[in-house]
């Protein structure tokens, strides 16, 4: 749910580039492509993974369809804090990553600016010395892979952040650590914008077009029954963010896959006081194009408790008891979600699935949880006060155990390619992971290494080891 808030000033004009909010089910249909009866890969989910896929395999000269049961990016990839990180990011994923970059820029250059792609930098900002300490580790894997990282004492972080000397008192910042190659991107625009370039180099992209399940015949995918009618394809993509485990297990293949509630505000605009992407792990925020901040919590998030949560419990101890203290628990998730107790786990092809019954998970944020990021941010900003808050959404995050994505065909059903469990890198990452679907699929030698990726680590008995949160 995005809750607009009550408005002192005179409300915004909206522009293209700078919608009013993230998409939900009460954004227009903009894509309405006819089904077609066959496809070379058909794509289950629009967003950033799904979109980029189709992207570069329709480049490849493959015929693809992306089916989306709401909007493209109607979930995480309009939801997201909008940053486009390297630093601090598992190390696996850094060159995955660093060619995203690449990646976002290349199109937002084809967008002609659209996508609001700037590289202003990542800061990780210590109020504590163990904070501070902790930078090192990140800092030596970033010379290994010959990414810059700076570190900043605090004298050389108030040059980058404004900050008036009552405000450097009243909440100290002992230094910061910085890669200036890092960016941010407008996640309202972003995905759609590709999404029509896709669109205009041949993919189909049709809304309201839920996947229901996998045709198969002996062992082997023929096709993908959608409510509307079956398509025949020869790959299958499932990029369903938080629904993708719960398709997946109609045909009998399983991962732990869960999703945690994140709430996120944008404010009314500001005097710019500071032009990248920033964390001290209890505040984060982002400037924004349209000259307001988006702000956050760090890794502050909600779980909703429902049978997978029991069922995958001791996979995910090893990530609980390093953020306990991060995790708030709810005993029901609302109805109709992946995770609700009342969700089907099973359904046949002629019968309405799960994904027909919420187009769009739009879940509401948290209002208290607000309250309190206006708060931290008067904290270090007492010149500023409380900003006033334009709006207010939250998103539900595809998480895994070890907070790294299945990018891997299944085993049980090769033809089917999975990529899902963004962990909230999802965004960033996504362009990444796209072009490796792509490569998946054509039968090419991975350029990257995806062991840590692998589906068979959740039951090959491999230690599962957590990458970063944030």
């Amino acid at each position: 749910m995005v809750q607009k808030m009550p408005s002192k000033t005179t409300a915004l004009k909206s522009i293209d580039e700078h919608p009013k909010g993230p998409v939900q089910l009460e954004t227009p249909v903009r894509f309405s492509d006819p089904l077609p009866e066959a496809v070379d890969v058909v794509i289950i989910g629009a967003g950033v993974m799904g979109i980029f896929s189709a992207l570069y395999l329709a480049r490849a000269g493959k015929k693809v369809l992306v089916c989306e049961k709401g909007r493209v990016a109607g979930e995480q990839s309009s939801r997201n804090w909008g940053w486009i990180r390297q630093q601090e990011r598992d190390e696996a994923e850094l060159p995955i990553v660093t060619e995203a970059l690449r990646l976002w820029e290349a199109e937002h250059e084809h967008s002609n600016g659209k996508i609001g792609f700037e590289r202003t930098g990542n800061y990780y900002i210590a109020s504590t010395e163990k904070r501070l300490s902790g930078f090192d580790r990140w800092h030596k894997i970033s010379r290994e892979h010959g990414v810059e990282c700076n570190l900043l004492s605090t004298k050389e972080l108030d040059k980058v952040i404004q900050r008036s000397d009552d405000a450097k008192a009243s909440h100290a910042w002992l230094g910061a650590m910085c890669t200036p190659s890092d960016a941010r991107a407008e996640p309202w625009v972003a995905v759609p914008t590709v999404a029509k370039i896709a669109q205009s180099e041949g993919v189909s992209i049709i809304e309201n077009c839920a996947a229901r399940c996998l045709d198969v015949s002996a062992g082997q995918i023929t096709g993908v029954i959608t409510e509307h009618g079956k398509v025949k394809c020869e790959q299958v993509v499932l990029a369903g963010g938080a629904w993708s485990s719960l398709f997946a297990r109609n045909h009998g293949i399983n991962f732990p896959q869960l999703s945690v509630r994140s709430t996120v505000c944008k404010t009314t605009r500001l005097p710019e006081f500071f032009n990248g992407c920033a964390s001290d792990g209890t505040l984060a925020m982002r400037r924004r194009r349209d000259q307001s901040y988006t702000l956050a919590g760090g890794g502050t998030h909600l779980l909703y408790i429902g049978p997978d949560a029991f069922r995958h419990l001791t996979k995910y101890l090893p990530v609980a008891a390093r953020h306990i203290t991060d995790t708030a628990f709810h005993p029901l998730a609302p109805s109709g979600y992946p995770d609700a107790w009342q969700t089907s786990r099973t359904w046949k092809p002629d019968e309405a699935s799960p994904f027909e019954q919420i187009r769009v998970l739009n879940p509401k944020p948290n209002m208290a949880h607000i309250d309190k990021i206006q708060s931290n941010f008067a904290k270090r900003f007492p010149e500023i006060g409380k900003p006033q808050i334009d709006l207010a959404w939250a998103g539900m995050i595809d998480t895994m155990p070890d907070i790294v994505p299945i990018i891997d065909r299944a085993p049980a059903l090769p033809q089917l390619m999975i990529a899902t469990g963004g962990s909230g890198h999802g965004f960033g990452i996504g362009p990444g992971i796209g072009r490796i679907i792509c490569d998946m699929a054509l039968g090419k030698s991975e350029s990257h290494d995806l062991t840590r990726f692998r589906y068979s680590r959740f039951y090959d008995g491999s230690k599962l080891v957590p990458g970063p949160a944030i």
